[in-house]
């Protein structure tokens, strides 16, 4: 049996999260998705709200010795968020963190090209925003893809996530 929160994939989870938007100021807003896993969600958002759909690609920046571990993120348009606190105590000199950001970066621009070829991002000046990703878990590329976001001038931004912690 599926509980309040069960989503049967990230499709089903998107249809389930249109319904629990809040209205947006502007008449038909722009949905963001963070590629990849947040696609298939946003697809069914802006779907749902009869908007157009474009992407933010951001990255998490791993740990040098541990990956999986996001030390921050970073965003097209030279975003960079870090988690100074968890650098200074895992002890990540500035040369390792130096390396890992560039080569985010590197697979950062590789991804844009790939993803949106020669079409430049839909242009984001005092538009409503939708961000949508996935799942949230620390948040570190969530808050770099907003500062993309709010660099490139939009007006409202909204975060919407199927999954994240309680915190």
């Amino acid at each position: 049996m599926r509980g309040p929160t069960a989503f049967e994939d990230r499709r089903d989870a998107g249809r389930q999260l249109a319904t629990r938007l809040p209205p947006s100021t502007e008449r038909t807003p722009i949905v963001l998705a963070m590629p990849r896993g947040g696609v298939p969600v946003a697809d069914e958002v802006a779907a749902a709200l009869g908007a157009p759909l474009d992407l933010i690609v951001v990255r998490k920046i791993g740990c040098p010795w541990q990956p999986e571990l996001g030390l921050g993120a970073i965003a097209e348009g030279g975003v960079l968020i870090l988690n100074d606190a968890l650098i200074h105590d895992l002890g990540v000199r500035r040369d390792e963190l130096d390396a890992a950001t560039l080569a985010e970066q590197e697979e950062l621009d590789r991804r844009i090209r790939r993803y949106r070829g020669d079409r430049p991002r839909s242009p984001l000046e005092g538009r409503d925003v939708i961000l949508v990703d996935d799942g949230l878990a620390t948040g570190y590329t969530a808050r770099a893809a907003i500062g993309a976001i709010r660099r490139a001038g939009a007006g409202r931004v909204t975060l919407a996530v199927p999954v994240a912690p309680p915190s």
